[in-house]
Parts: structure tokens; C-alpha cells; sequence
């Protein structure tokens, strides 16, 4: 499935790294309550949607996922998970205290406007830039992509302290959500970063 970007999903069974963008970037998950609707969400769709869930991050704005369909129903599973997520914040938005309320939601209501497939807000971009993990090598360069943002940020010094990501699920084993793990990768001796160097300097 082809994406407003064109990048496609060839094969639905295959895993991908994916990007859900929020409209005009606005910092939504600021918020705990909003990043915990995402976390629950993941949850949901690992254990009820056939999830297979190897990496995330939910930054202010946007969230990276490395993910694959047990049910070779990729575009599908990441279709429903953008709709309900969308549904569930933009509730929580409405109806829960946000000093922001009445800006973003006309942000979202802005952009529904140009897009008919919406009936009264859009909360995320269209497109999910879908790239197919093609080789271990391509899967680790990756998730250290992922899990490197809240450290180029500033937001932390080691991967591993920022809970809203897998990086704890690979160096202490333990993280906000049960996620399937790859096995580490082959240390390459010569180069100067490896999973431990990079995640806990």
C-alpha cells in the first residue's frame, strides 16, 4: 500500500520502521497523559491486533516504530492504530484539563479542512514513510536512530533513562511495554560504537 509520500508497503508480512507525525508538528506528547495513550495503544495491538512490536519512541511530536503484522495485515494494523489513537487523544484534548485545548484543536481543525477524508480533526499526518527492514544490519542502524533522539535532544544523557522508548527493554531488560527483542548484533571490534557504548556512555 502506498502511502501520500509514495513510499509503499510491498509486503504486508515483512517488519518496517514507520513515522507517525502529529499535523504542523504540534508538541502533543508534552503531556504524559497523551504519551500514555500511545503506550496503552501498543499494548492493546500487541496483545489483541498481532502487533510484533521490536522498537519505539514517542518524542513531543512524533513516535518512530519498528513493527510487523502476525497477520500480514501491516497497513491495516497501522491504519486502526493511527484512528484510534487519533480518536482517544483528541477525546482527551476536548474533555480533560489542556491550557493548549483551544489552539490545537484548531490546528487539527485547519488541517481537516483541506482533507475530506476527515470530519471534523486530523491529528496526524498522512503517510507513515514506511521503510522495510531488509537486513539486520539495516534493522540496528534503525533502532539506534530511534532510540538516539531524546539524546541529540538533550532530553537525556543515556538512551536507556528515557522510559517513553525500548531502549531500556535492551539494555535492562525492562521498559513500559513487553516488546519482542532482537538478539543483539555481532560486535564488530574495529568500530567505536556498540550497543553498550551507544546506549550507556
Amino acid at each position: 500500500m502506498k502511502d501520500k509520500e509514495g513510499y509503499i508497503i510491498r509486503d504486508q508480512s515483512k517488519s518496517h520502521f514507520i513515522t507517525a507525525t502529529v499535523v504542523d508538528w504540534v508538541d502533543v506528547f508534552t503531556r504524559k497523559s497523551y504519551r500514555d495513550c500511545i503506550i496503552e495503544s501498543l499494548e492493546f495491538c500487541i496483545k489483541n491486533k498481532g502487533m510484533i512490536l521490536y522498537g519505539y519512541i514517542i518524542m513531543s511530536n512524533h513516535i518512530h516504530l519498528i513493527i510487523q503484522s502476525e497477520n500480514n495485515k501491516l497497513s491495516d494494523l497501522i491504519r486502526d492504530f493511527k484512528k484510534f489513537t487519533a480518536n482517544s487523544i483528541l477525546n482527551k484534548i476536548e474533555t480533560e484539563p489542556e491550557s493548549r485545548a483551544d489552539w490545537m484543536l484548531k490546528r487539527f481543525e485547519f488541517t481537516c479542512k483541506s482533507n475530506s477524508r476527515n470530519e471534523k480533526y486530523q491529528f496526524w499526518q498522512y503517510g507513515n514513510h514506511p521503510e522495510e527492514i531488509f537486513s539486520e544490519q539495516f534493522f540496528w542502524s534503525k533502532l539506534d536512530y530511534i532510540h538516539l533522539n531524546p539524546v541529540r535532544a538533550g532530553i537525556v544523557a543515556k538512551a536507556s533513562h528515557y522510559i517513553y522508548s525500548s531502549a531500556s527493554n535492551y539494555v535492562d531488560d525492562n521498559g513500559l511495554l513487553a516488546i519482542t527483542k532482537v538478539d543483539n548484533p555481532v560486535i564488530d571490534v574495529l568500530k567505536p560504537k556498540t550497543i553498550s557504548t551507544i546506549y550507556n556512555w
